[in-house]
């Protein structure tokens, strides 16, 4: 079981059976329903910009969506090797009815999904993504005819105007960066970071840069969600070149964190804080990010006399929340940085310029950066889920053992502990419940999350 289908787009694994996998006939049968939605909601738009990152299935998942999009009738801009950020630009350059960039994202090397994005370049609501699936169940396709077939363009220069887009960007200051001389350290984990990442520090005049993990072969030479454990390589490098710092990207390099000049993280939470904090003190305004996101966000808009809000889990929320509360800057403690007045998405490459800026700005040291914000601990867990849970007695068992504590039900089960907090969600892309929880002490956030894993697994083996 391992065809998931979510707001976070159509994600499952290559091979196997149909339904029950990410199968030629599975791909086939989304792209149809996403290209007959296109075709009802834009009749007279017939233009879709298509890309991928660089897993080893994204030449086939690739060549079955662009001729299956094509054989609908619909012309298709083929970005070859890409980020999720640039298609979702590209959508709007192009003013594309919509566009499809063809990652899993931080999943595994068997994993691949269809990321589906409107005519703004952002992900799909839920309702039209409901549409989509209700399309694609009931198989009711309408394939043009020889004459009205669409056609395939080569369109492989959108990264470059991606870069330059950030290069003109008030908040990103290349003289500054350019002076401040920096070396750095790339894990581009062997995908589509290893095009754009160095492009873009050339371009914002970093002279000495080294790129590990630079082969695009898809067979990432390590789990690639950007994490402590799976960075070690990068944080020994850093350390070893004498490096100022490391930067990380997942493999569609809309995720981002960094590694200090010492070889410890500067934390993936942290990586929207910085970048906040340095907005903030330009131009005031609120912030967003998610309930599994760190507090430090909270505290640091705060202390620019700003607002903080939170929102459900997922990009497609964060930017919905954003929108409703005229967001400055937002995203998600993952790493995702979204700046609204660049584009509503999760960009890496934007991301590196700013947080490039505030450091060349402050001196260049991360480490020093990363301590003038306040520290707390996150401690990410997950439990695997076998087929057939049923995750809502879990959920409920949890919540009513719970009960005199704050809650949050709006996404999964959020539990205050006065400062500290615990976050329950089901995931949107793996068969996985995950388990956030935060504190100002480490230990603290370790145990609050070693108790309620401990809880979920009593509740699990009593309903066996």
């Amino acid at each position: 079981m391992a065809l998931m289908k979510s707001i976070s787009g159509i994600r499952g694994t290559i091979g196997g059976a149909p339904g029950n996998n990410l199968t030629p006939l599975d791909i086939v049968r989304f792209s149809s329903a996403y290209g007959t939605w296109l075709l009802k909601k834009h009749p007279n738009n017939k233009k879709v910009v298509v890309g991928r990152d660089g897993r080893i299935s994204g030449p086939m998942v690739q060549a079955l969506v662009i001729n299956t999009l094509t054989a609908l009738g619909i012309d298709v801009l083929d970005a070859g090797l890409s980020t999720t950020p640039t298609i979702e630009m590209a959508v709007v350059w192009e003013k594309a009815a919509g566009g499809i960039i063809l990652t899993a994202s931080h999943n595994p090397k068997e994993w691949n999904a269809l990321k589906l994005l409107n005519e703004k370049g952002e992900f799909i609501s839920g309702e039209d993504g409901a549409e989509v699936l209700q399309l694609a169940e009931a198989e009711n396709f309408q394939y043009a005819s020889v004459d009205q077939l669409g056609k395939t363009f080569e369109a492989n220069h959108f990264i470059e105007k991606h870069i330059e887009a950030i290069l003109a960007h008030p908040w990103v200051n290349k003289a500054t960066i350019e002076a401040a001389d920096f070396s750095i350290v790339v894990d581009a984990i062997n995908s589509s970071g290893a095009i754009a990442v160095p492009a873009l520090l050339e371009a914002l005049g970093v002279k000495k840069y080294k790129v590990l993990n630079c082969e695009i072969t898809g067979k990432f030479a390590h789990n690639p969600e950007p994490l402590p454990e799976h960075l070690t390589e990068l944080s020994n490098t850093v350390v070893k070149e004498n490096a100022h710092l490391g930067i990380a990207v997942d493999p569609d390099v809309d995720r981002l964190c960094f590694v200090n000049e010492d070889g410890t993280l500067f934390g993936e939470e942290y990586t929207l804080v910085a970048v906040a904090d340095f907005v903030l003190g330009r131009e005031k305004g609120s912030t967003v990010s998610n309930l599994s996101s760190t507090r430090a966000l909270r505290d640091v808009t705060e202390s620019h006399g700003c607002t903080y809000y939170a929102s459900a889990v997922g990009e497609v929320n964060v930017v919905q929340q954003m929108k409703d509360t005229n967001a400055v800057i937002g995203g998600e403690g993952n790493g995702g940085i979204i700046v609204p007045n660049f584009h509503y998405g999760r960009d890496a490459l934007i991301g590196i310029g700013i947080f490039l800026t505030a450091l060349a700005e402050k001196g260049g040291s991360s480490k020093k950066l990363r301590s003038s914000y306040p520290d707390y601990f996150m401690s990410k867990n997950k439990i695997e889920l076998t087929e057939g849970t049923n995750m809502s007695a879990i959920f409920a068992a949890i919540q009513k053992k719970y009960a005199k504590n704050p809650q949050n039900t709006i996404d999964g089960l959020k539990i205050e502990f006065d400062k500290d907090w615990v976050h329950l969600r089901p995931s949107n892309t793996e068969p996985i419940i995950r388990i956030y929880a935060e504190s100002q002490f480490e230990t603290t956030a370790h145990n609050i999350a070693k108790k309620i894993m401990e809880d979920i697994r009593e509740i699990m083996n009593g309903a066996h």
